[in-house]
């Protein structure tokens, strides 16, 4: 069976205050004509197809021309699941009717668990869709008072799923979580990636996905694999903050052979206009060629430039974002280091704060009652979101 697995298509999202609607529109169409070259059993998609749970007009109108440019005219069937960007009741709407033409979209966690069954020459490849759930829902959907964390979570349903696997068939999982090699706490691929939760406890233990011949997961922006090459991030289509500035975007290109052996190549994408850091003086930069591609730009000028951005726009209409670069010694003056605060984690900021403030470091009983506080932002954010689409 060939399944391309691609993830995090972020529609309506805002980059800098840009909507890059347009350009995922560009990349979207090479799916298609992917699609048209390699003529794909299955499409994969593993969450995150918004960017936020009420998009834009535009952005549902994107993946509403998408679903019907790959089910209703090329009969591509479309496996689907909420992530943590997606409202997963308005995302869920309708699946049940949708079924019948192909699309497949889990919102919403049950208790079932049953597989999406789909056919190749050699029989059936069973596809166990789990979106993205909280650890309080997954708690609540098997009322197991265990469950604390995202490690939990997953490995409570991993264990449900495995009670009524066939070991007979092949077996495709696919879910929204970040993954690293034993459930260690890992760093983001992306500063446009929100976190799941605070001090590492979003991360789950690739070892729970051994049953499964693939998985397919999505969250995380830099395509990728964990553990073992059978378990793999694709990364979103499109660079989406200048973090990403280095990775190259693309889908995979999954075979499941009659043995449930798999075989991947990544397939690129080739961007509208690329997104990329550049770094010099102002006198240096305005020497470039006239460049349509969405820059960050960090300033080497040791003295302000005035008016920067619009100079600099006369030969980077699309930039995004100018900074001063920032040099800081290091308490041997043996090296220059960059700080950019934007790519602090919230522990970090909040010490270097607490030490600002007050002149000593905060308490770990400080440190626990800040982690608290944010994990309850966090819930409540998405709470409130739920709540907003429920009205």
């Amino acid at each position: 069976m060939k399944i391309f697995h691609t993830a995090d298509w972020h529609l309506g999202k805002l980059v800098q205050g840009v909507y890059m609607t347009e350009d995922q529109r560009y990349v979207l169409n090479q799916f298609l004509q992917a699609i048209d070259e390699e003529k794909p059993d299955v499409v994969v998609i593993a969450g995150d197809l918004y960017d936020r749970a009420l998009p834009p007009v535009e952005a549902v109108d994107l993946l509403n021309e998408m679903f019907e440019e790959i089910v209703l005219k090329r009969k591509v069937p479309v496996l689907s699941i909420a992530g943590n960007h997606d409202s997963p009741t308005r995302l869920e709407f309708g699946s049940s009717l949708m079924k019948e033409c192909g699309l497949y979209i889990v919102g919403e966690l049950d208790d079932k668990l049953g597989p999406i069954v789909l056919q190749d020459e050699y029989g059936e490849v069973h596809f166990h869709l789990v979106p993205f759930a909280e650890p309080s829902t997954v708690k609540n959907v098997f009322q197991c008072e265990s469950i604390h964390t995202y490690d939990d979570a997953m490995k409570t349903i991993i264990g449900k799923i495995e009670e009524n696997m066939d070991q007979t068939k092949r077996h495709v999982f696919v879910g929204h979580a970040f993954v690293t090699h034993s459930g260690e706490k890992g760093e983001n691929t992306s500063d446009s990636e929100r976190p799941l939760a605070i001090g590492g406890s979003e991360c789950v233990n690739a070892h729970y996905f051994e049953p499964f011949h693939y998985t397919a997961l999505g969250h995380l922006h830099k395509a990728h694999f964990v553990l073992n090459e059978t378990i793999r991030y694709p990364g979103s289509p499109l660079k989406y903050s200048a973090s990403e500035a280095n990775h190259q975007k693309g889908f995979l290109i999954v075979q499941l052979d009659e043995k449930g052996q798999v075989s991947v190549e990544k397939r690129n994408f080739a961007p509208r206009r690329d997104l990329r850091i550049i770094e010099g003086s102002i006198h240096e930069i305005l020497k470039h060629d006239y460049c349509e591609d969405y820059v960050f730009v960090r300033l080497t000028d040791l003295t302000p430039v005035v008016g920067a951005m619009e100079q600099i726009r006369t030969v980077y209409p699309n930039a995004m974002h100018v900074e001063r670069k920032t040099i800081q010694r290091t308490e041997n003056a043996e090296e220059n280091i960059k700080v950019r605060r934007e790519q602090l984690d919230d522990i970090t900021l909040f010490k270097a704060f607490h030490k600002e403030m007050m002149g000593t470091e905060p308490t770990e009983e400080a440190l626990q009652l800040y982690r608290e506080v944010l994990e309850e932002l966090l819930l409540d954010e998405r709470e409130t979101k739920e709540a907003v689409v429920a009205k």
